[in-house]
């Protein structure tokens, strides 16, 4: 199974590119205006935004401009250290995961990003997603990249000044790695137990809903009420209502 998982990040990478390609005929959107285009799983080492293109190293986050995209020009790379994992941009941010922390990007010169600040955590893998003035971060442990650590956790960062952000809440989870969040639901993948179903109502203080464990999980998409997950095998794809219900739709074999 753990060959199979970077396959399965390829796919989300792929499904993202498909939702990046079409989200522009998509009217809604989640909390506000996002130069962001399209969505993407939130273990995901690119992004666009506009017409620049963004890729994060294991140190560095390089820039494209895709203006002309037959012929994409570096426009920068900005060196960051070690242990750069993940990105995750929203609104007039990018909002950088590392094995070390989070850094916040002001990205309002998309092929310019300046860094505002980092909210530093303990050694360990951590994917990010962001709604509103929240950013939502897992922390697993027994991995890598937080060997030895007591426990794995859901922290919610408070961003709505992104050049101070503030820790104001950790939840313990089992095994985290990707999640995914759209209006009063948060999804978060826990690898082979499966995947929970968080409210949010109270962006402060996600509560669980429900416990889905028929399919491992392990990054996700949210989308128009829809799921993208990667799971053991594939992508899989669901649709869930108010009701907290969940039917299941579709499966996309990865071999």
């Amino acid at each position: 199974m753990k060959k199979l998982i970077p396959l399965l990040f390829l796919g989300l990478a792929v499904i993202g590119l498909l939702l990046l390609l079409n989200a522009c005929d998509d009217g809604k959107a989640d909390a506000g205006p996002s130069p962001q285009t399209g969505a993407g799983g939130s273990m995901a080492r690119f992004a666009i935004a506009e017409n620049s293109l963004y890729i994060v190293s294991k140190q560095s986050l390089e820039v494209y401009d895709i203006s002309d995209a037959a012929n994409p020009t570096k426009a920068v790379t900005k060196n960051m250290g070690f242990g750069i994992e993940t990105i995750f941009p929203y609104q007039k941010n990018l909002f950088i995961g590392a094995m070390d922390g989070m850094y916040i990007y002001d990205n309002t010169k998309p092929n310019a990003p300046v860094l505002l600040s980092k909210y530093t955590h303990v050694f360990s893998c951590d994917p990010v997603v962001v709604q509103g003035r929240y950013a939502y971060v897992t922390l697993r442990a027994g991995v890598t990249c937080r060997t030895g650590a007591a426990f794995s956790s859901l922290d919610v960062v408070d961003i709505g000044d992104p050049a101070k952000p503030q820790l104001i809440g950790s939840h313990r989870m089992d095994s985290p790695y990707g999640l995914g969040v759209s209006g009063n639901k948060l999804f978060v993948c826990e690898g082979d137990k499966g995947f929970r179903m968080m409210d949010i109502s109270d962006p402060k203080v996600p509560i669980q809903k429900h416990f889905f464990n028929e399919v491992p999980a392990y990054d996700v998409i949210v989308r128009n009420n829809q799921l993208i997950l990667t799971g053991k095998g594939g992508l899989f794809q669901y649709k869930y209502g108010e009701s907290d219900s969940l039917e299941y739709l579709s499966k996309i074999p990865v071999l």
